[in-house]
């Protein structure tokens, strides 16, 4: 079971935020906008961190996690809102894509490691494809396998939180490089994961 799957029990947690944004007159897709400016913060940290000094890892880490967190909260406060739409659907989609490709492009230039950070988004890409395009064969949406985006997310950010302390090689790789390895293999791993599981029920 993937995080991605936990979203319906954890309205409770949400409702104060969701509130908040709605007071402050935010609409979902100004939230899905501003998860994304998260993401773009958190690209440059990570470059920063690889490439100046290893504390901007810190701040990537707590930018990855508020871009997980507002990407919880868009869909809430549509629901909140009654404008929940296939467009804006679509759009947050869209934009979580743009979010993904963005942080590990961060990742893999900060530590100048291009061919590892083309396996890791192709991985990343793939899971997501997959997850959707059940729904376009006539399936329900999959969101299982070995991780989601909410897994992925919790994963990277907790690793940029152990990349500050611990800044040195392991077997060749920093963390962050370990971390793209990670990301390519259960990336792929996860995506041919729902490439069966729609096969199968298609069957």
């Amino acid at each position: 079971m993937t995080l991605d799957q936990l979203r319906p029990y954890v309205t409770g947690v949400l409702d104060p935020f969701v509130e908040g944004f709605d007071r402050l007159g935010m609409t979902p897709n100004g939230v899905s906008l501003l998860a994304f400016g998260m993401a773009v913060l958190a690209a440059l940290a990570f470059l920063l961190g690889g490439r100046a000094s290893p504390i901007w890892f810190v701040a990537a880490a707590i930018l990855v996690f508020l871009n997980g967190w507002l990407d919880v909260i868009d869909g809430a406060l549509a629901r909140e809102q009654n404008v929940a739409s296939a467009g804006g659907d679509l759009l947050d989609h869209v934009i979580d894509r743009y979010a993904d490709i963005v942080i590990i492009a961060g990742l893999a230039a900060g530590i100048e490691s291009y061919f590892l950070g083309f396996l890791a988004v192709t991985g990343v890409v793939m899971t997501s494809y997959l997850g959707t395009q059940a729904q376009a064969v006539g399936l329900d949406r999959v969101y299982g396998g070995l991780i989601g985006r909410a897994d992925r997310l919790v994963i990277i950010g907790l690793v940029g939180f152990l990349a500050y302390p611990f800044s040195g090689t392991y077997g060749g790789l920093t963390l962050i490089g370990w971390l793209l390895v990670f990301l390519a293999v259960v990336g792929h791993v996860t995506a041919l994961q729902r490439f069966y599981y729609a096969w199968i029920a298609l069957d």
